[in-house]
């Protein structure tokens, strides 16, 4: 996380559901094996958990149950310009958000892992394919038992959560406008949306 508290996310529910929202993650942890990481779709569910799924033959599948994770999940991002200040003296940055979220991994029992396919279709399919969603009914017989064969499931129980929204909301108010007019200038609607959503939040 970025080390100027100015940029601190301090809003558990709200970084949730940032977390929901953007619904992918990379995860790493380590064991005497090495170092892994692991980039998955993750779903939030109501108890505030995060549930996701690799394949067994993924190398870090038999790294994870019952290991410490890192998990980071990032948002919106850009660069910034120097030129686009009104102060002198500046330097070119990256506006992003993130979070980070550390817990223990466990394995998810079958009917979680597909209760987790099940609601992450459901939520994709509803935004992407709503006049048509897939369903796992419309596998032939036997396909979907043997493929949930080869994949594991994981829970993790958010022990730490850390954010940092970084939009340049610490510069002053002509630098700030600036600010958006070169985002505007540079087709970025969505981080001048952030900066707006950081400073009034």
């Amino acid at each position: 996380m970025h080390p100027n508290k100015a940029f601190d996310w301090h809003d558990r529910d709200e970084m949730l559901r940032f977390v929901a929202d953007r619904s992918f993650a990379h995860i790493f942890t380590s064991s005497d094996s090495g170092q892994f990481v692991v980039h998955a779709p993750i779903l939030v569910t109501d108890e505030g958990k995060l549930w996701f799924h690799v394949s067994r033959r993924n190398r870090i599948a038999d790294h994870v149950d019952g290991r410490p994770l890192l998990i980071s999940i990032a948002g919106r991002d850009a660069y910034q310009s120097a030129n686009w200040y009104v102060s002198d003296n500046q330097v070119p940055t990256w506006h992003y958000e993130t979070v980070e979220i550390e817990g223990e991994a466990r394995e998810l029992a079958e009917h979680q892992l597909i209760e987790l396919l099940d609601r992450l279709s459901e939520r994709f399919e509803d935004e992407h394919s709503p006049e048509a969603p897939w369903t796992r009914a419309k596998m032939g017989p036997g396909k979907f038992e043997a493929m949930i064969k080869a994949i594991v499931g994981f829970e993790v129980d958010p022990i730490e959560l850390r954010g940092t929204r970084k939009f340049n909301q610490h510069k002053p108010a002509d630098d700030l406008a600036a600010t958006i007019q070169g985002q505007q200038g540079a087709g970025r609607q969505d981080i001048v949306a952030a900066i707006t959503e950081v400073r009034h939040g």
